[in-house]
């Protein structure tokens, strides 16, 4: 996918203005509400009461963020800090409530495992389904299809339905698609963390080479990963984002933070 908006500088790969997510939640019952009380609720249309019984939910509140090319941004925070909220608007899975985002050249994201595959395709055909679906023109995957199954190591299992895959030959191959479409942005979530380790380093090394001069924002709990990889962090909190800095100090500030993790669902 790709997109230009009128307010993204040449110089930046990505830039967010006052993105927020609002969630309605329904409140929880009282205590002693019987099938007696809902059914005289209905009879007077006081039901109607229970579409007013929810709160608002600031999934993310207010986030502005500027991104050059060449910046490897780690995004960190606890449990129900907002990350994969943020990642859901980042990718356009779900539309922002508030704000908006501007990319400016061509993104590619790594989320859950499996995502953007069809588990009844071999691995051969998902290469084609998923590079489409990253916006890769037929000649461009076939250019670069020897290099991707290289990349992936999948090997004699290039045939087979991607169903009967492990987790990490899911991820080998969906990392092999998107490190080969040379996207302008690439978006990794936490799904490197199901390769064994000499594979991660691989990845790891594809980042540091090959998207050297691109932008990658990469959520991760791995700060080993985030030191090896990042030139700057980033910590959200309760949807807010409360540093943008330093690699050393952004782990600093999320290992104070996970000590007293967040309670509401991100």
């Amino acid at each position: 996918m790709s997109s230009e908006h009128p307010d993204c500088p040449p110089d930046l790969a990505v830039r967010i203005r006052g993105l927020g997510k609002t969630y309605r939640i329904h409140e929880a019952w009282l205590p002693g509400i019987s099938l007696k009380d809902d059914l005289l609720r209905l009879a007077t249309l006081r039901w109607l009461w229970r579409r007013d019984a929810r709160r608002e939910f600031h999934a993310l509140d207010g986030i502005d963020l500027d991104v050059r090319p060449g910046e490897v941004v780690g995004i960190l925070g606890g449990n129900g800090a907002g990350k994969s909220t943020l990642l859901k608007v980042l990718c356009r899975i779900t539309p922002p409530s508030s704000g908006w985002i501007a990319y400016r050249g061509r993104v590619a994201s790594i989320l859950e495992v499996g995502t953007g595959f069809h588990p009844d395709l071999s691995g051969r055909e998902n290469i084609y389904l998923n590079g489409a679906i990253l916006g890769m023109r037929r000649a461009e995957i076939n250019a670069r299809f020897h290099e991707i199954v290289a990349f992936s190591e999948i090997g004699e299992f290039l045939d087979e339905p991607v169903k009967h895959y492990s987790s990490g030959m899911f991820v080998r191959l969906a990392f092999a698609i998107a490190a080969h479409l040379d996207p302008d942005v690439l978006i990794i979530d936490e799904v490197l963390a199901v390769g064994d380790e000499r594979f991660r380093a691989k990845c790891l090394d594809r980042v540091r080479g090959h998207f050297a001069s691109r932008c990658v924002l990469f959520v991760s709990h791995d700060m080993e990963a985030v030191r090896a990889i990042c030139t700057r962090t980033l910590v959200l909190e309760h949807g807010r984002l409360v540093f943008d800095g330093a690699v050393e100090d952004g782990i600093s500030r999320y290992r104070t933070q996970v000590a007293a993790p967040c309670a509401s669902p991100s």
